[in-house]
């Protein structure tokens, strides 16, 4: 026996399990601490302040604090510490039935003026089996909403399955590169607005999207990390194939 094994915590209660059965999402309100945070934001913000940058966190000096920082679970031990965060590890213990691993982490700037993503299911780009992805979105700033860029949920609809992905229609709105839901109607999305160390779980299945920043002045960071059940494995992508435990 690994003396060094903890059991996960249970912080949701079987109402919130049963939320995100039905809802395909659940808002887990000041999960992570307001210091931590602040920590972690400025851990960031050293890491691509460095000359020169580590190479698995450089880009271009223009882009420095705008592009997402990919991966840096993979690199960084404070990365990976927030990724094992004791209310993570319990609430997907308890949504998955089993011990949940981490297969992909990713920082997001998002600052003033940055455009949002389409609408899509997770799914479509990180194919795993047997299906049991779950995201960790974790809000750094002190409020995120439809100003400067919050998450969009349309309720529900884990349950229809993957759809059918194609081109982005609102360049305007959204990012280029991605690939955006189709046969549903997206108009159904409500925004979650969310305050610093807010975490939203949500099924790899559930129709999201984000907007544009449109405020003047506000970054919308975040912490997003993608988990699977320790019994499933990615399929596809090479690159996320390497599962880290969460004990």
């Amino acid at each position: 026996m690994n003396k060094t094994y903890a059991p996960p915590l249970q912080p949701l209660s079987q109402e919130d399990v049963e939320f995100f059965r039905e809802q395909g999402y659940f808002l887990f309100k000041n999960g992570m601490g307001a210091d931590l945070i602040d920590a972690f934001n400025g851990h960031i913000y050293d890491i691509r302040n460095q000359s020169p940058m580590p190479e698995w966190a450089a880009v271009v000096e223009s882009k420095k604090y705008s592009l997402r920082l990919f991966n840096p679970h993979k690199h960084d031990s404070f990365s990976r510490q927030l990724m094992k965060h004791a209310v993570v590890r319990g609430a997907l213990a308890q949504l998955m039935g089993k011990e949940a691993v981490c297969v992909q982490s990713m920082y997001f700037y998002k600052e003033p003026g940055s455009p949002g993503q389409a609408s899509h299911q997770d799914y479509y780009y990180i194919k795993n089996d047997p299906m049991t992805m779950i995201a960790a979105w974790t809000a750094m700033e002190e409020s995120v909403d439809e100003e400067n860029g919050c998450l969009w949920v349309m309720p529900g609809t884990h349950k229809l399955g993957l759809l059918p992905h194609g081109a982005v229609r609102n360049l305007e709105e959204h990012e280029s590169w991605t690939e955006e839901t189709e046969g549903v109607d997206t108009s159904r999305q409500i925004p979650v607005v969310m305050e610093k160390g807010d975490i939203l779980f949500f099924s790899e299945l559930l129709i999201h999207s984000s907007n544009k920043n449109r405020s003047l002045d506000r970054w919308r960071r975040s912490y997003v990390c993608h988990y699977i059940r320790e019994d499933s494995n990615v399929l596809h992508r090479e690159d996320l194939r390497q599962k880290y435990p969460l004990y």
